[in-house]
């Protein structure tokens, strides 16, 4: 059964070696970029809802935060488990990610230990 990942970075190489990597490392993940919060809100709205969200924080117009706050009040959106991939490796931000999110995973990032992190958190999920 595949599992879809969806990649929300405003930096298309993050987009592209996350989905290369994992895709290698495992055939039945299915990786869907976005790049801007506005775009992942475009691609939920049509229906194409991942099983789990890679979210960066520092992103240009719709932060991650501000997404984070739009797929928390949407009641079929926040089922998504959301684990922040991000730079932002202040106190305030690793405190906060680490309360409201599934997980906080800071860059640079170890694709086997992402993978290994999301495996753990769909199982709990039942994906």
């Amino acid at each position: 059964m595949s599992k879809k990942i969806m990649v929300v970075d405003d930096n298309p190489s993050i987009i592209f070696s996350v989905k290369e990597g994992l895709e290698l490392i495992d055939d039945t993940y299915e990786i869907i970029g976005a790049e801007s919060g506005e775009k992942c809100l475009d691609l939920l709205k049509s229906g194409n809802l991942p099983d789990l969200i890679l979210l960066d924080i520092m992103m240009p117009g719709m932060n991650g935060w501000d997404l984070f706050a739009e797929l928390d009040n949407n009641s079929q959106w926040k089922k998504i488990p959301v684990v922040f991939l991000t730079a932002k490796t202040d106190v305030y931000s690793t405190g906060f990610g680490k309360l409201v999110s599934t997980d906080y995973i800071e860059k640079p990032f170890d694709l086997t230990d992402l993978k290994k992190r999301i495996d753990n958190i769909l199982k709990r999920e039942n994906v």
